[in-house]
């Protein structure tokens, strides 16, 4: 579906995502700005616009994902840029918020980067935030900008009423940790399933162990439900311990397919049967497994651009 929109509007992309800020664009019925994004031999980000933006609503789409730092100057770069270039309204479309697990201090000393990046977005001359699935809600309270936290759980739950129809009566909802309860249990009402909740204790970064499973998952299929997916711990030990208890086939989904290190490995010799995430992140080319399913966010985000320039409430998207 295409959205019109007015004519002082206009879409700009870093080098994050290309292929799906151009499937927004599209969406809207444009073309990206003109830009070029692009490094110095040393290293230094070299933004270019090539275009009047003047007065113009401008929206840079942009996930901070791998290579994180790189991808969050170049988006710092270039709202630099707009704002400079007079922009009547720049808002920075981070698909994906980097640094969002680091929303509190674990410890003594610890930072807060979630809260310095949202300071510097704002320092930069973003005057609002369009993301989605952000790790910890109250993220939003970072920023003295406005924030829209799109939800991508109903594109998943799309996903699966699509593909099993009446089955999902055979299905359960599965929390991989107590962090995710809230997210899984909307996620089951949504499909009209149980839930389910695996209690792990995690001994240190990165490692997960799987301690006891609260539900009933004997003889069912479960989805397993979490907003992202780095290395991939968490999602197979908990995909191989329902195995264990008897569950018959075990599918997981994500937002956010962060997919780092020994990720792809994981998946590949786990239990899953099949990963569903979104592309907020862009999958390469060697982290495309015949697992991987990949349902796009692009219709969501060009109708809340359409909302936002438009001055229409985001939230009669998820009524």
């Amino acid at each position: 579906m295409i959205y019109s929109t007015g004519s002082n509007i206009k879409v700009f992309a870093c080098n994050s995502n290309p292929a799906l800020a151009e499937s927004i664009a599209s969406k809207l019925g444009l073309t990206l700005g003109n830009a070029e994004v692009e490094k110095f031999s040393d290293g230094e980000i070299s933004v270019k616009i090539n275009e009047t933006i003047r007065g113009a609503d401008v929206y840079i789409i942009q996930s901070t994902s791998y290579p994180v730092n790189d991808n969050l100057m170049e988006l710092l770069i270039m709202i630099d840029a707009m704002k400079r270039a007079s922009a009547g309204r720049i808002t920075a479309v981070m698909p994906y918020y980097g640094y969002a697990r680091q929303d509190r201090k674990a410890r003594a000393r610890d930072p807060i980067s979630a809260k310095l990046v949202a300071n510097i977005l704002t320092s930069a001359g973003a005057n609002r935030v369009l993301t989605m699935d952000l790790h910890c809600a109250q993220i939003q309270g970072f920023f003295d900008i406005p924030v829209d936290n799109l939800i991508g759980s109903p594109l998943l739950t799309a996903f699966y009423e699509r593909k099993y129809g009446e089955e999902l009566k055979d299905f359960v909802a599965v929390s991989p940790d107590l962090g995710s309860v809230t997210r899984t249990r909307t996620f089951a009402e949504r499909l009209n399933i149980p839930l389910a909740i695996i209690d792990k204790r995690r001994p240190k970064a990165n490692v997960s162990e799987i301690m006891n499973i609260i539900g009933d998952v004997k003889g069912k299929k479960v989805i397993l439900v979490d907003d992202m997916i780095d290395t991939a711990g968490t999602i197979t030990n908990a995909a191989n311990a329902l195995k264990e208890r008897g569950a018959i086939e075990v599918d997981a989904c994500c937002t956010h397919a962060v997919l780092s290190g020994p990720a792809i490995k994981r998946i590949e010799e786990s239990a899953i049967t099949e990963l569903l995430v979104l592309d907020t992140i862009e999958l390469p080319q060697e982290k495309k497994l015949d697992k991987i399913t990949v349902v796009s966010v692009d219709d969501i985000f060009a109708n809340a651009i359409k909302c936002i320039h438009e001055g229409i409430s985001i939230s009669q998207l998820f009524d």
